[in-house]
């Protein structure tokens, strides 16, 4: 064989060899994230996920893509992006906290995994069969996101001397979530002996004429039910508190870290570090219907003892000793 024509073949070779190896190479997965409200309000629980991913040996970017869809508080958008992640033909659709979410993405596939965060009981919200047989495509994170209102309203009642009559602000828009809500506040009050005030808030608008009640009516204390709607509102319902000088109790730390009184809630954060461990976990060809629902048992009191002091509050020793992060 002539020197040129060896020299081809080998050329050749080379080219096609590493072609060749690209064209076996699986393509990276896609898996879909599904939330209610934006990417601003979300770092810390995206840290999270993005934790329970590596931990199962996914990096977004490196094996794995993700499709990220953000209903910015409409929830009337959500079963058009579930729709559009279905149509993308992803691997698994990651629905954000809230039974509106899962529910989007259950009306829009029968057969993508679905992995959600549920803040209530997920067996009867309907979503699955059971805790530990889940069945269908469903699997995901029960956060006891409302189980929790009678602990907080023990807690505004032991930070907040002589308590009687506490405020709660729930939004009607989110049906599901506020008559859980509301049917655990009332069992809760009526256990430890309080009178409870509901009013309701749905708009930034609506927000401000609840504060504005607030002031005229002069609750002792007041519970800032668990609403995605809410938390994206945090920063005006702080303000709103500290300048109507309410003590206050929400349902998660972001509250509290921006001057927010008090917050008990699970973490969420790790909830979805355990979403990202189960995503990557069907990735690798588990069935949702095997995996059973976990249930977050880590749970965070968090105080500002600044807001506190601002309120003229002293913070029993008793709280103290028992909070996982007091922010001075």
């Amino acid at each position: 064989m002539k020197r040129r024509e060896f020299m081809m073949l080998v050329g050749g070779a080379a080219v096609a060899w590493p072609l060749a190896v690209r064209a076996q190479q699986p393509a990276m997965p896609v898996v879909g994230f599904l939330n209610a409200t934006s990417p601003d309000e979300f770092a810390d629980r995206l840290r999270g996920f993005h934790r329970g991913l590596k931990e199962t040996g996914y990096v977004e970017g490196e094996n794995v893509s993700i499709e990220y869809r953000w209903a910015d508080n409409q929830l009337d958008r959500l079963p058009a992006l579930a729709a559009e992640l279905v149509r993308r033909q992803v691997a698994v659709i990651v629905s954000g906290a809230g039974p509106t979410v899962p529910f989007a993405a259950k009306a829009a596939t029968t057969t993508i995994p679905i992995v959600f965060v549920a803040p209530e009981d997920p067996v009867r919200l309907g979503l699955v069969d059971s805790l530990a047989r889940p069945g269908g495509n469903l699997t995901g994170i029960n956060f006891f996101g409302s189980e929790l209102v009678a602990k907080r309203l023990e807690l505004l009642r032991e930070l907040v001397p002589g308590t009687a009559r506490v405020a709660v602000l729930v939004n009607p828009a989110y049906a599901a979530n506020t008559e859980v809500t509301l049917r655990d506040v009332e069992a809760g009050a009526h256990a430890i002996g309080l009178q409870i005030q509901v009013l309701n808030a749905s708009s930034t608008r609506e927000i401000d004429a609840a504060f504005a009640t607030f002031g005229r009516e002069r609750p002792d204390a007041l519970l800032v039910g668990p609403d995605p709607f809410f938390t994206s509102r945090r920063v005006q319902l702080i303000l709103m508190a500290a300048r109507h000088a309410i003590p206050a109790i929400y349902s998660g730390r972001q509250y509290p870290e921006i001057g927010g009184l008090m917050s008990y809630g699970a973490s969420i954060a790790d909830a979805y570090r355990q979403v990202g461990a189960y995503t990557g976990r069907i990735l690798k060809g588990a069935k949702p219907a095997d995996l059973p629902v976990i249930q977050s048992t880590k749970f965070e009191l968090v105080i500002n003892h600044q807001t506190a002091r601002m309120l003229g509050l002293t913070v029993p020793p008793t709280l103290i000793a028992t909070a996982d992060e007091v922010i001075e």
